[in-house]
């Protein structure tokens, strides 16, 4: 038996992204198998950075490259970006199994689960770059996913409300529109990859719809107003639209929760 912050602990640390996804699929399949346990004790010790590899050089997202997807290497570009989105999402999952203590079984169970996909999300796009002469690392990139997860460090209810139901959901939003122009370019392995991703991160959009639902329920609060507030108080107020109503809603959102984001779009 092993102790779940230890092995969350490992999988964060690791550098090397081929390591990084092995620890987290493995943890999760222990996981599975009840040979990972909770220490009651345990409290989560700030992280100021996660492990990741020396490259991509991180910069400004105006300062990242930018091609037309009409091009191979505008779609190998497109694909060093996801693949980055996913790697840093592979932290956050592990990230909320590390740091919220005293939630039900099932929260670790769920972003466990979700840590374990996004591994795989990462390998399926890597898989891509290769096959086209890149490596993870060959693009600069940004950071902006993991200082989200250190905003919302001191509070597992902004940090469901912000990751999932924000940052996740946007892509939600963008996928179908990205495969539609590689439809065009006959890119059939990319669009293959991208509609498991988009498939996958429909479930990891209602995880997060769900618990932040029942957060706001225990804290006796209305999670539509909670939700409002918080987009008020971390972004400015806004979110960026348009929405993928079908997709958002399959993942969890009301009519009147999308009724709410027509509201709060820029």
């Amino acid at each position: 038996m092993t102790i779940l912050s230890q092995r969350v602990a490992e999988c964060l640390d690791a550098c090397e992204p081929a390591q990084k996804v092995d620890l987290t699929q493995a943890l999760y399949k222990d996981w599975c198998a009840a040979r990972v346990e909770i220490d009651p004790a345990f409290h989560a010790d700030d992280i100021a950075e996660v492990g990741r590899p020396e490259r991509p050089e991180l910069v400004a997202p105006k300062n990242l490259a930018r091609r037309s997807m009409h091009t191979e290497e505008g779609r190998v570009v497109l694909c060093h970006a996801l693949a980055h989105i996913e790697f840093n999402a592979i932290n956050l999952a592990l990230d909320a199994a590390y740091r919220f203590n005293d939630m039900p079984l099932q929260f670790y169970t769920d972003w466990l689960k979700v840590a374990a996909e996004e591994a795989s999300h990462f390998r399926l796009l890597e898989s891509y770059l290769n096959q086209h002469n890149c490596q993870y690392g060959d693009y600069n990139a940004h950071n902006g996913l993991w200082k989200m997860a250190q905003l919302t460090a001191h509070d597992v209810m902004i940090r469901m409300a912000l990751v999932p139901r924000v940052l996740e959901a946007r892509g939600l939003d963008v996928t179908p529109g990205i495969i539609k122009k590689l439809a065009q370019a006959k890119d059939e392995a990319f669009i293959a990859h991208l509609e498991i991703i988009q498939r996958d991160e429909i479930g990891h959009v209602a995880i997060g719809n769900h618990w932040f639902k029942y957060l706001c329920e225990q804290r006796n609060l209305n999670y539509r107003q909670t939700f409002k507030d918080l987009i008020h108080k971390y972004m400015q107020g806004t979110l960026r639209g348009p929405y993928d109503v079908v997709a958002r809603m399959q993942a969890g959102f009301t009519a009147e929760d999308i009724a709410d984001l027509n509201t709060l779009a820029d």
